[in-house]
């Protein structure tokens, strides 16, 4: 008689160290891109930035003081949720720490709260025009929302609700790696196309101009399916079938009329 419990346990480790391989990439790539873009705004005024032409300080210097300030807030609030977002999911800490669990969690969802508010406004003085403002907006508020969303169901102990809202969340807060990632492999995917002095600047100018969308659209995507494979309560665009005790009493109602 052949056993089929070893490869049960194979597929069993096989996914364990995936899934802790992916957890390590995301929570280096998070760290890492949080760092980057906090610090390079440390560096001086946004006057003194712009003339180096750091970041997105040439756009925000010759703005009003309040628009600074707001894109200040969200720098280093989304900033702060990033760097926290991974820890949410390690389940060590999760197991072993529920203190600690919840209280970065609070922590989180108030980043987001704040940096998803602030960037809303920002999606407003966007480079890119409606294009931002549609896609870097439509982005602002399903982060507060489905963060909210979250919230709300740890609050009233669904467990598994909360869990599939925050993987939601973080997914749209990786929006800030994967903006980064999708700007370099436009710019790459247009470098054997380029002529003339000022044409990087247009390549530039192209790769950045889908970001709006790029950056968040597959993240969500890649979240639902994750959610859907770990069995999780999962969106549906049509409503769920009835179950059979529910048909058989919308059958005997029917029957009754």
């Amino acid at each position: 008689m052949t056993s089929i419990a070893p490869p049960a346990q194979s597929n069993k480790s096989s996914r364990h160290g995936s899934s802790r391989w992916s957890w390590t990439w995301v929570a280096f790539s998070s760290l890492a891109v949080s760092g980057y873009f906090v610090g390079q705004y440390a560096q001086g005024t946004l006057d003194s930035l712009a003339h180096r032409e750091v970041g997105l300080a040439p756009d925000y210097a010759s703005r009003a003081l309040p628009i600074q300030l707001t894109f200040y807030f969200h720098i280093v609030f989304a900033g702060l949720a990033l760097a926290l977002g991974p820890w949410q999911f390690a389940k060590r800490l999760r197991g072993r720490r529920p203190r600690v669990h919840r209280g970065m969690g609070r922590a989180y969802l108030v980043s987001v709260w704040i940096g998803s508010a602030c960037g809303f406004v920002m999606s407003m003085f966007s480079t890119v025009g409606l294009l931002g403002f549609f896609g870097f907006g439509s982005l602002a508020v399903l982060w507060g929302w489905t963060s909210w969303r979250g919230y709300k169901a740890i609050r009233e102990r669904d467990i598994r609700s909360h869990q599939a809202w925050m993987i939601r969340s973080f997914a749209l807060t990786y929006a800030a790696v994967t903006l980064r990632l999708w700007f370099g492999v436009l710019i790459f995917a247009q470098l054997p196309f380029i002529q003339g002095e000022n044409r990087f600047d247009v390549v530039l100018t192209e790769a950045y101009a889908p970001l709006p969308f790029l950056c968040w659209l597959p993240n969500i995507v890649i979240a639902e399916l994750m959610i859907r494979r770990r069995g999780l309560p999962a969106l549906h665009l049509t409503t769920a079938p009835a179950t059979g005790a529910g048909k058989r009493s919308g059958q005997a109602e029917a029957t009754a009329r």
